[in-house]
């Protein structure tokens, strides 16, 4: 009775195994006639005798259904990361099929994820990116990319996982650059291979071939990792990550300025102002660095620090609008505290000289304003706000000839013409 029960046991064993092996042949026949739908219902038949199988025609299970949610890239988000998932679970991942679907799904992602970034549609950019990594984990660049545009569309929390999977994984992106100098030119000229530079070299078209290194991302993977940090308020993660982030790239200047503004935010006044001179003493003649500078003065209320450096950047650089118009604004910004008094003043004689003292030093204001308004208008014609500004200053100021020529200049500016 016991070797009948055995028998009859093992003759059903032998016809489960018939019936998958039966839906796998059905599954690899729709996917080859582009019918997926119909491959996804016959491997969803095997899918749960899973257990019963033998490693072999696993590997096959999860070969078709890789293949068949793929769809030859026409799959939706959900259905392709449950492919790579399916890839994952293969046992020979060295097989020549699963080495060609894999290239094949890098392929696709690949091409998506440019055309989605030419569209400017980063966030499906992204996701293509992570998708050819996620296919292909030895290519950690596409995983760079996939962070890289997820800040772009302000997705920072999965920017920030991104960026701490490449930390983690200790990617640098540097990469070897063959290059040669195009006779014609003179300008050095990168090449995809050795081999291609050497037949140019060899063609005569190109003269002194060599090796570069490019630079390290490693710095501007841990930068953007504090500044993640910074932007979602979570201020001691963000001077952890920045003490990182220093020892990455020691000279960063941004890096400091970014640390100095967190400590601010912390009430840290003091760390605050040693940050700011170390970032000085760095570098003097900068003047992207005195105009940032002069905006965290600024914003932390001292206004005389704030000019001194915006001065300095605009003597650095004549052409820095953006230090000429903050100037200007800021010296505009004492205005208010002039107006209130004037406004609460009386009637007496004594309120009425002090109203006219009042009234002298807002044109004083606005005498000390224009010069700055002005080179912002010389280095930039269309600047609608600053000649806005400025016509409002010339009409309080009496200037009649300059009120009516800008008055005219900003119809033209609003009008778009």
């Amino acid at each position: 009775m016991k070797k009948q029960i055995l028998v009859a046991f093992a003759i059903l064993i032998s016809t489960f195994s018939f019936a998958q092996k039966k839906e796998l042949r059905t599954a690899e026949k729709a996917i080859k006639d582009n019918n997926f739908a119909e491959a996804k219902a016959a491997l969803g038949s095997v899918s749960s005798m899973l257990s019963s199988l033998d490693t072999k025609l696993k590997d096959e299970y999860y070969y078709l259904n890789a293949k068949a949610l793929f769809a030859n890239g026409a799959g939706n988000n959900t259905d392709i990361n449950k492919a790579l998932e399916s890839l994952d679970n293969i046992g020979d991942q060295n097989s020549p099929e699963v080495a060609e679907l894999k290239q094949e799904m890098v392929n696709s992602f690949l091409t998506k994820g440019n055309e989605y970034y030419e569209k400017k549609d980063y966030e499906s950019s992204s996701h293509s990116f992570e998708q050819a990594y996620r296919a292909s984990t030895r290519d950690t660049l596409y995983l760079y990319y996939a962070a890289s545009t997820a800040v772009s569309v302000q997705d920072y929390d999965r920017s920030l996982k991104l960026y701490k999977e490449l930390k983690d994984l200790g990617f640098t992106g540097v990469e070897t650059e063959f290059v040669a100098t195009n006779k014609e030119t003179g300008e050095e000229e990168a090449f995809q291979s050795a081999s291609l530079r050497d037949l140019s070299i060899k063609a005569g078209t190109h003269i002194s071939p060599k090796e570069k290194k490019t630079e390290s991302k490693r710095a501007e993977i841990v930068k953007n990792i504090a500044l993640i940090y910074v932007s979602n308020g979570e201020n001691e993660k963000a001077l952890e990550a920045m003490s990182d982030a220093r020892k990455e790239n020691p000279d960063d200047i941004n890096l400091l300025l970014s640390e100095a503004n967190i400590h601010y935010k912390m009430g840290n006044k003091d760390k605050f102002k040693s940050i700011l001179e170390e970032a000085t003493q760095k570098d003097p003649n900068n003047p992207e660095l005195q105009y940032n500078l002069g905006v965290i003065a600024a914003e932390s209320g001292d206004i005389e620090s704030a000019k001194k450096y915006y001065n300095r950047s605009i003597e650095l650089d004549p052409n820095y609008i953006n230090a000429q118009i903050n100037m200007a604004a800021l010296i505009l910004s004492e205005e208010e505290a002039l107006i209130e008094e004037m406004n609460g003043l009386g009637s007496s004689a004594a309120d009425d000289k002090r109203y006219d003292e009042l009234r002298e030093e807002r044109k004083v204001l606005y005498q000390n304003a224009i010069p700055y308004l002005e080179s912002a208008l010389e280095i930039e014609s269309d600047n609608l706000q600053a000649a806005k500004t400025l016509m409002n200053i010339y009409s309080v100021t009496g200037d009649d000839a300059k009120f009516k020529a800008l008055k005219a200049k900003v119809e033209t500016l609003e009008s778009g013409n």
